[in-house]
């Protein structure tokens, strides 16, 4: 591999060293198991907090991929430093953690670039983005041999959210899993958070992508990673994937004991039949 994406938050958002990162992420699969664990994954919802904060979370919906025959992982992303239109698939080799590489899929990159210019092949969004670099280690722990298409929206509107649907739906297999990579409401007192928060939950477990999309746009909910949950669902809908399920949720007051400004954060996942 020529390209490599090097980590970019190893030891800030989780340990750097491969055996104290090995430990830890199994450490949160061991403890926060799933009440229900669906056979035909399409697509789950990760927080991409430290792990410190969402770590647990996150294990619920990981831990539904575990003997799962998944070979490529379509991570989407929401891009916190910089803004660009369009959606950037990265275009280097493979992704690099602490426990080692992760090849790109190129061959299905190429297939969702759409030539209009809405989503392209580029390095936009991903130089020092985290929200694609902490899913990765826990893939890492429950798939034994995959590679990722890692996604990262510079602009979340429906145009691109419904453009990147209609290209996911045409690759998609059953050997494929989409992961949106999202936090929910921030810095928000615990209460009005939890308001906020369980609209999404609602929303997600009652699989109704309008009124997501609509509670999204008149802020009765927040999510950082709010386009890619959204492009989860419309890609599911178009697949005829319509059945979802919130692992759990929680936020950040539970483990920092800060009750006045709290981060939300969900694990959810989609499935069929």
């Amino acid at each position: 591999m020529t390209q490599l994406r090097k980590p970019a938050v190893a030891g800030l958002f989780y340990p750097s060293n491969p055996k104290k990162l090995k430990d830890e992420v199994l450490q949160f699969l061991n403890t926060s198991i799933p009440h229900t664990n669906p056979q035909k994954i399409f697509g789950i919802v990760s927080p991409h907090a430290g792990y410190v904060y969402s770590g647990s979370t996150a294990a619920y919906g990981f831990n539904t991929l575990r003997d799962k025959n998944i070979e490529t992982v379509i991570i989407i992303s929401p891009s916190h430093k910089e803004y660009f239109p369009g959606v950037s698939i990265y275009n280097g080799d493979g992704y690099e953690t602490p426990l080692g590489v992760i090849p790109v899929n190129r061959e299905m990159a190429d297939k969702l670039v759409d030539g209009r210019g809405n989503i392209f092949r580029g390095i936009e969004g991903h130089r020092d983005e985290h929200a694609i670099e902490v899913q990765l280690p826990f893939l890492q722990c429950v798939l034994d041999d995959f590679s990722i298409v890692p996604i990262v929206m510079g602009d979340q509107g429906l145009v691109f959210v419904e453009a990147l649907a209609n290209k996911l739906s045409e690759v998609v297999n059953d050997r494929t899993l989409l992961l949106a990579s999202s936090d929910l409401s921030h810095y928000y007192s615990a209460t009005e958070a939890d308001q906020k928060d369980s609209v999404i939950e609602k929303d997600i477990n009652d699989f109704n992508y309008e009124q997501l999309s609509n509670d999204l746009a008149n802020r009765s909910c927040e999510a950082c990673g709010a386009g890619p949950i959204l492009t989860i669902m419309k890609t599911a809908e178009l697949n005829k994937t319509n059945k979802s399920l919130v692992l759990n949720r929680t936020h950040s007051g539970n483990v920092s004991g800060d009750y006045e400004q709290v981060v939300g954060y969900l694990s959810a996942v989609f499935y069929g039949e």
